[in-house]
């Protein structure tokens, strides 16, 4: 039986800055890949490769994945769920900065709380995590009149798809919590996703007529490896075993380092540019989740 707490320990606190970090860097990660990876191709493969390290990490301390236990369709469904989330994050990290990705990404923890508030009645939200929640928002606007204000459409598109991608990866969430898969360890809710996505992606890859791999360089390659063993292995092994344990609403309130963590990364890493609009909107939605994750509901 699985132990949960009411409240974020250090250990949560830790883990949770860490793979904020983690995923900051991944947005990079993601863009320099895509030069040499095709999107769409390199999430499958990705999703293979961590399914492979996934498969042997369980077998070495035998944990069982192919049990019955009632969560075939509901780990269906999250695999689903993953899959579509990462296929428009891919796609969209070709039409907008990776500094601003991580913003729209990381709308996720508001469709979390929205989602648990009807599901869990423990993570209902009150008068302080509704003001949270416009006030966040608030930031989702001013970060949307910076793509509007730009001469060409692409930025706004893709950070329309990005939005969308935060929509599934907290419905992603709701999934998890609200179902048996709550009741199994992380391995297995990590590796539904995985599967999934490592048949999906592929053949999305084959349907869109994606060109081949382009010779990639050793940058991109690391880029790729990073992505398969410190992402989409410890990373979110790491993340489910935490949703596991700790309220939802709570660590996806927590997560708002990673736009910050993104922000350093993108104008470090690939030279893009740091705006006030941007600054101001980042501001506006780290005020917003602090409110959310501020006290329960009552």
């Amino acid at each position: 039986m699985i132990e949960r707490r009411d409240r974020l320990d250090a250990v949560a606190i830790v883990l949770l800055a860490a793979c904020c970090a983690t995923w900051g860097l991944n947005q990079v990660a993601v863009k320099v890949a895509n030069a040499g990876f095709p999107p769409l191709l390199q999430c499958g493969l990705r999703s293979i490769g961590a399914g492979l390290l996934l498969f042997a990490w369980t077998r070495l301390r035998g944990t069982p994945l192919f049990d019955r236990d009632g969560t075939l369709w509901p780990g269906l469904l999250a695999g689903l769920l993953f899959a579509s989330e990462f296929a428009l994050i891919y796609w969209a990290l070709q039409y907008t900065p990776a500094s601003r990705g991580v913003l729209f990404v990381y709308a996720a923890p508001f469709f979390v709380v929205l989602g648990l508030h009807w599901l869990e009645p423990a993570e209902r939200i009150g008068r302080w995590q509704t003001i949270g929640m416009v006030c966040a928002f608030g930031g989702l606007i001013a970060a949307f009149a910076d793509g509007i204000a730009l001469p060409q459409g692409r930025e706004v598109l893709g950070d329309l798809l990005l939005l969308l991608a935060a929509a599934l990866w907290g419905a992603t969430t709701v999934v998890i919590r609200a179902s048996r898969l709550a009741s199994v360890g992380a391995a297995k809710v990590l590796f539904y996703q995985l599967a999934v996505s490592a048949v999906l992606m592929p053949l999305a890859s084959w349907a869109v007529g994606e060109p081949r791999i382009a010779n990639p360089s050793r940058v991109e390659w690391a880029s790729f490896v990073f992505q398969i063993v410190i992402v989409a292995f410890v990373s979110y092994l790491v993340w489910f075993w935490l949703i596991s344990r700790y309220p939802a609403t709570r660590l996806s309130a927590f997560s708002f380092l990673t736009p910050l963590f993104g922000v350093i990364f993108g104008a470090w890493l690939l030279g893009e540019p740091l705006t006030p609009l941007l600054g101001l909107a980042l501001a506006l939605v780290a005020l917003g989740l602090w409110l959310v994750n501020r006290k329960r509901a009552t």
